[in-house]
């Protein structure tokens, strides 16, 4: 076999070691356009997880990188002159330059041919080659000729950055930030061999602009950024190498490979460096290459198909958390605002991958610090709220995990922040609920859920989305609902809101489990504008003032029911493409009135509905508004749109903003995955200053405290996995033991039994987390 490299960085390097070492026969060439000692950038980053890899795979290899790495255990994260550590990291740096020699040097001794200013633009000359692998970096010349075969897509993000090199020692991997008169700048920094250090700087596009950097004045970059970090570099220079600002690539294909080319490292996917991840990506993509061509000499494409199946997942997954933390540092200026030990917990969990328990079993000092500030942070508040009781407070929170703290809005008093999220059971008879709710609700409360949001309660018999849609528009509904509420409060510290809504759009119907589309004989349908849902369902009727003046009316008067019913919230529907969501977005809204056009317009109808039920419903209760953060569709909803919502709501009385997405468009592209909805919530809670309750994908009791250390949310609401578990949250209390006090009399017993269990089941868990964490490969 003939194999032709493209590039000579690390990937195309450690897949030519490894192929050549299994298949001593088949010739390899590397070409690469630069000097074997030419090298851009100054360090890269390993975990030891990563190490352990390569100890697998070569040992020659491994030995000769782990002699010239720099090791450290702790990440420093300091702003503006407050810093802290955490420890039990294991991480490790090798400067770029020496990684490719050594690489270089195990190339030759296995027989690889490497050859160097070459600088390839015409593939014609390899038409004798079983595969050619392009490995020449973010502009891959190669990738870029078959671009549409690949299908590339290549985004700029937002923020400006810069690879500089210090002379400055550091023991730790280090994250300064610093405020600065145009923003925030944060530099990313460690140490890769004695006597040298990376430092990329980042700041938003703004930021930059405003201090007047340009993108490739050197000399005028470093004079700036020397100044802002005088104290970080302590009188070390910082050191270029063709340093220029850029914005990051997000590179992505389709496809990794056309006819006999493949693609490999930052040609193939890219993964922002705050991650880490850009070497170690390239590296083992390169041993899944390898794999493939091994286990296929004779067949190409198999091999191919090999590499693609069992490296996608993995990279796209990759890929996903650089994206979910380059957010993180893209919004670092509204960050900076958290107090200093949240910061550097959300810092810590931007990407998701990292949580409360993972870092309470790499450094629990640290842990300690976050839950303390935490706690000083509730009792701040609680005591501005009810002065008599600050000092009994410290007590009632000793010990707890965030979750189980109490949260007040109003004179509603939570008693923790864990909320059952609206959703339909479709099971209400001419909108009357059931024994079935009785049953469903009741056993979520004595479950020790601190909040229920009911399911979408229709103001009017046209307002349901199926005929099994529960109602609040009549005295019977009214009573029935009653009951509900009368159980949960008589027996349960539970508090239990109702979400008010009208379907618009949407409504008519099949239950889910009847295929979910619209009903045989549907009724007539209202909306902002006469869109359908999709293909399937009627066009709506647009609404006119005298359709406006009814549904408010309807609003008002389930407000007044909800309150006689005995809810102690209302959350008003305002999401998800419903009605009044519907005038909202601006897919959903073309009309030419005084009610479409600019935010301002579209928002009018809404935060008319929701004045008028905030006039006659209680004012020690507290209203709810759930939003859609966004259409997931091209030309929706924008960022800046959500805040004018948020802020208007919010001006208007609203007292918590419960943030969910989509759903408003049957062509939507969501992006999912773990706890995929909390940056909208973040947003909204942290520009606007309101509560929030957040949801999507949240599963355990770990997820749901880093969300809260954090800060991205108040509450957090889960859905599925209340349905198949009403004691969820029992579970979650015994596993974290803590020693709840409302748990009714008749269940109590049930204590001695569980709380050992979880006790048990945790400590295993813990264990085989420590257990499995890579061993140190420091020498």
């Amino acid at each position: 076999m003939k194999i032709t490299v493209i590039g000579g960085g690390p990937g195309g390097l450690y897949f030519s070691i490894l192929t050549k070492k299994a298949m001593p026969h088949c010739q390899i060439d590397i070409y690469e356009r630069n000097k074997p000692d030419d090298s851009f950038g100054f360090g890269v980053v390993f975990s030891d997880e990563t190490l352990g890899e390569f100890l697998k795979r070569d040992m020659q290899s491994y030995e000769l990188i782990r002699s010239k790495f720099a090791y450290w255990d702790d990440i420093i994260v300091a702003r503006d002159g407050e810093e802290v550590s955490i420890a039990g990291n294991g991480f490790c740096g090798c400067s770029r330059k020496t990684l490719l020699q050594l690489l270089q040097q195990r190339c030759i001794e296995e027989g690889v041919n490497l050859h160097f200013e070459q600088n390839v633009d015409d593939l014609s000359q390899f038409s004798d080659s079983d595969i050619i692998l392009a490995s020449d970096g973010i502009a891959s010349a190669i990738r870029t000729q078959y671009q549409k075969e690949f299908g590339t897509k290549i985004e700029l993000k937002k923020n400006r950055f810069v690879w500089l090199g210090s002379t400055k020692p550091l023991d730790a991997f280090t994250y300064f930030f610093r405020s600065t008169p145009h923003g925030t700048i944060v530099a990313h920094t460690y140490q890769y061999e004695e006597g040298m250090s990376t430092w990329i700087f980042e700041c938003s596009d703004e930021t930059w602009q405003n201090h007047g950097f340009e993108v490739t004045n050197e000399a005028d970059t470093m004079a700036k950024i020397a100044e802002i970090f005088k104290e970080e570099l302590d009188g070390h220079p910082l050191i270029s190498n063709k340093s220029h600002w850029r914005q990051f690539p997000h590179v992505t294909n389709e496809n990794w490979y056309h006819n006999n080319i493949v693609l490999l490292g930052d040609a193939k996917a890219t993964a922002h460096y705050s991650i880490g991840s850009g070497t170690k990506l390239a590296m083992d993509c390169a041993i899944g290459l390898s794999d493939a061509v091994i286990a296929n000499p004779k067949n190409v494409q198999a091999a191919f198909e090999q590499y693609d199946k069992t490296r996608r997942n993995t990279v796209e997954m990759i890929q996903y958390a650089a994206v979910v933390s380059l957010d993180w540092f893209e919004n670092m200026d509204r960050h900076m605002q958290n107090p200093f030990q949240q910061f550097a917990f959300g810092c810590m969990t931007r990407s998701k991958k990292v949580t409360y328990e993972n870092l309470r079993l790499r450094d629990s000092s640290f842990t300690d610090k976050v839950l303390k500030e935490f706690y000083q942070e509730q009792l701040t508040s609680s005591a501005s709220a009810n002065s008599s009781n600050k000092n009994a407070l410290p007590e009632v929170l000793e010990g707890k995990s965030a979750a189980f703290t109490p949260f007040k809005i109003r004179q509603l008093e939570l008693p923790n922040r864990i909320v059952m999220a609206p959703m339909g059971q479709y099971s209400a008879s001419d909108g009357l609920v059931s024994d079935w709710h009785l049953v469903h609700y009741g056993s979520r409360a004595t479950g020790g859920v601190g909040l229920i949001i009911t399911e979408m309660t229709a103001i009017s018999e046209t307002g349901r989305i199926t005929e099994g849609c529960a109602g609040i528009y009549n005295f019977e509904q009214l009573n029935q609902w009653k009951k509900i509420t009368d159980f949960i409060h008589d027996n349960t510290s539970t508090k239990i809101g109702i979400q008010l809504g009208h379907s618009g759009r949407k409504g008519a119907t099949k239950k889910p489990w009847e295929g979910n589309g619209p009903m045989e004989t549907p009724w007539n349908l209202i909306s902002a504008s006469p869109i359908p849902f999709n293909d399937n369902f009627a066009t709506p009727k647009e609404m006119t003032l005298k359709d406006m003046a009814e549904i408010k009316s309807q609003f008002i008067q389930a407000a007044k029911n909800a309150d006689e019913a005995g809810f102690d919230m209302i959350e008003l529907q305002a999401h998800h493409g419903f009605l009044l969501a519907s005038f909202l977005s601006p897919l959903t809204n073309i009309r030419t009135d005084e009610f479409g056009g600019s935010i301002e317009n579209r928002l009018k109808y809404p935060l008319e509905v929701f004045k008028a039920i905030r006039e006659v419903f209680p004012t020690d209760k507290p209203i709810s508004v759930r939003i859609s953060a966004t259409d997931w569709a091209e030309n929706g909803i924008s960022e800046q749109e959500v805040i004018t919502i948020a802020t208007a709501f919010k001006n208007a009385g609203a007292d918590i903003i419960n943030v969910s997405t989509g759903n408003t468009v049957a062509g939507q592209k969501p992006l999912t995955g773990r706890m995929w909805q909390t940056p909208f919530s973040d947003s909204v809670r942290n520009t606007v200053h309101i509560p929030t309750i957040t949801a999507g994908y949240i599963q355990d009791i770990d997820q749901i405290n880093t969300i809260l250390l954090n800060g991205r949310a108040d509450l957090v609401a889960l859905g599925r996995p209340l349905l198949l578990d009403a004691n969820f949250v029992r579970n979650a209390q015994a596993y974290e033991q803590f020693q709840a006090n409302d748990i009714p009399n008749q269940y109590k017993m049930g204590v001695s039994h569980l709380y050992p269990l979880k006790a048990s089941e945790r400590k295993q868990m813990e264990g085989m987390k420590k257990a499995l964490k890579p061993k140190s490969n420091k020498k």
